[in-house]
């Protein structure tokens, strides 16, 4: 059986927990996300389209695991409904990193075929923290059907992300 990128990062969101031990102060201080993402999609093959993803991220977490879902759409029409977890490792004050993974629904639109409707993602992000717990990073991902069908060529994203705390969208 093959580690594959999941394996890697529930091996990453493991090793967190252990580095998270103590920077809870950092945490709590957390609000939930709106995220937004702007990048490349299939990064690693012939097919590349732009990609937008619309994230809310939850400030629950239950030993520093905080569930979030989004929705992305590719310039090719692809899209993808998901849901999962992540975890924050904070790397002093300022520096998060941000392994996760989730599962949701993919159509591909005129964009490349992933073999599956049901596909999972998985990957790593790392992000710079403001004062105001916004923050700005870049994020790789991974997206297969883990062999749920005979067909799972995968794919590649690289984008560019921004998270605004929920609160500053209704400040007065």
């Amino acid at each position: 059986m093959k580690f594959g990128w999941v394996g890697c990062c529930a091996a990453l969101m493991g090793l967190g927990l252990v580095l998270s031990w103590g920077s809870q102060a950092r945490a709590d201080d957390d609000p939930a996300f709106i995220t937004f993402h702007a990048g490349g999609y299939d990064v690693n093959d012939d097919e590349t389209a732009g990609q937008f993803n619309l994230e809310y991220r939850s400030n629950w977490d239950d030993w520093y695991v905080k569930p979030f879902g989004g929705f992305m759409a590719t310039t090719d029409a692809a899209y993808y409904g998901y849901g999962g977890f992540l975890l924050d490792i904070y790397l002093g004050d300022r520096v998060v990193f941000t392994p996760n993974v989730a599962v949701g629904l993919y159509a591909d639109g005129d964009g490349k075929d992933l073999g599956s409707t049901i596909e999972f993602r998985s990957g790593v992000e790392l992000a710079y923290r403001f004062d105001n717990r916004a923050r700005l990073g870049v994020g790789f991902h991974h997206i297969s059907n883990a062999h749920l069908s005979d067909d799972n060529p995968g794919t590649e994203t690289l984008t560019l992300i921004f998270s605004l705390p929920l609160s500053d969208l209704f400040a007065d």
